[in-house]
């Protein structure tokens, strides 16, 4: 068992510390307050951070990036190759993408990823899974150990499970992060095919067994879609 360390800001923003075999592998950052608390976890498990891994490039998620890079200048750093773009506040879109503005908090950081990743790639004992959408680079992690999913924005349990495809009234912030809504349903759907032990949301708790609220999630999602 992995078990992670879940590292809250103000309640709403998660980041994970993931022990390997070398240390931790961080998912995600937060805002730029959040990364006091993140090297206070970290000390208080006695591991080090050995790498950094962003689900997507939305300021709540590198916020704290920079000056965990300050504090830890051996770490590694990856991120998306398309989102590792978005860091560098180049929001053009490519051709065959859906050409709607790229949407939220789109803040970049000074850091540069030391590594870019896709589909089926590794860094430390976490597989990327691409899953594009809620920005047009997100990618999820998943940890085959204990089939933790790190899932990003892709789902959010803060007020009950949603995709960030849909309005979830008690907390509407992700959706309104959205880039193309539809691509996040087939992204929400790959996601679920994994069958996924446990969901480690960017916003909320970690979800144990949760195929069933998955599936009603994407439900709800397709049909918001259609109406």
């Amino acid at each position: 068992m992995s078990t992670p360390v879940r590292v809250q800001l103000w309640g709403f923003v998660n980041a994970f510390l993931v022990p390997e075999e070398d240390g931790f592998t961080l998912v995600d950052t937060t805002l730029p307050r959040g990364a006091k608390k993140i090297l206070a976890a970290a000390r208080d498990a006695g591991t080090p951070v050995k790498r950094i891994a962003l689900t997507h490039a939305h300021g709540d998620h590198i916020g704290g990036l920079d000056r965990l890079v300050r504090e830890l200048p051996d770490v590694e750093v990856v991120i998306g190759a398309r989102d590792a773009r978005l860091m560098a506040k180049d929001f053009s879109l490519d051709p065959g993408e859906p050409q709607v503005p790229i949407r939220g908090d789109l803040r970049g950081c000074e850091t540069r990823p030391t590594r870019t990743v896709s589909e089926g790639d590794r860094l430390g004992s976490l597989e990327v899974v691409a899953s594009p959408g809620h920005t047009p680079g997100h990618v999820a992690f998943l940890d085959p150990r204990d089939s933790t999913l790190y899932c990003g924005d892709v789902f959010s349990t803060r007020g009950g499970i949603e995709t960030s495809a849909r309005a979830n009234p008690r907390f509407p912030l992700v959706v309104m992060g959205t880039w193309h809504r539809p691509t996040v349903v087939v992204s929400a759907q790959k996601l679920r095919d994994l069958e996924a032990a446990r969901l480690a949301p960017g916003h909320g708790p970690i979800l144990d067994k949760p195929a069933a609220a998955m599936d009603a999630a994407i439900a709800r999602a397709r049909h918001a879609l259609k109406n």
